[in-house]
């Protein structure tokens, strides 16, 4: 029993060392082709690379018979953005100098809660928010507005960073 399992062995390895050594009797170029594909990518760019400068490897004529690897760059930049078309009514639109602005103050952000009128100044109630204030003419509020003046229906404030007067009404006069 053990010679019938070592003649089977020796068959079946015998079979494919033949398939092996030689594979154009069998599958013809069909093969060589998928041989050549099963090489590494590196040994092919080597090839390609002596081929390209003239020269051979070790194979000689039969290097010179592979086909040259396509040099693809894998990595390169794309982009999904498409350049609008500017048309010579817009590039006159665009080429006309903006006016310069002025800078404006930004609205009062305060609120009129009330008055009181003392014996010396009249006292005005303000609220930004959470914060209530209670201001007189000539005071400043977190060094942002100035109180100018109080009358008995408006109140006069000054933006200072651009020094630019704005009003707040304080109700209606006694």
């Amino acid at each position: 029993m053990n010679t019938r399992r070592v003649t089977a062995w020796l068959a079946f390895f015998g079979i494919c060392g033949l398939i092996a050594w030689v594979p154009e009797q069998f599958f013809g170029e069909q093969a060589q082709d998928l041989s050549s594909a099963a090489a590494p990518v590196a040994s092919k760019h080597r090839d390609a690379v002596a081929t390209a400068k003239g020269g051979s490897d070790k194979g000689g004529d039969a290097k010179a018979g592979v086909a040259k690897v396509p040099q693809l760059d894998l990595f390169a930049a794309q982009s999904w953005y498409v350049a609008p078309v500017v048309t010579a009514e817009q590039a006159a639109l665009n080429s006309v100098p903006a006016a310069p602005t002025v800078p404006t103050a930004p609205p009062l952000p305060f609120q009129f809660i009330g008055k009181l009128a003392d014996s010396q100044q009249l006292q005005v109630f303000l609220q930004n928010g959470e914060r209530l204030y209670v201001v007189r003419a000539g005071d400043v509020i977190d060094d942002v507005y100035k109180v100018d003046r109080i009358s008995a229906t408006e109140m006069s404030l000054v933006y200072l960073p651009l020094k630019f007067a704005q009003t707040l009404s304080v109700g209606s006069a006694p």
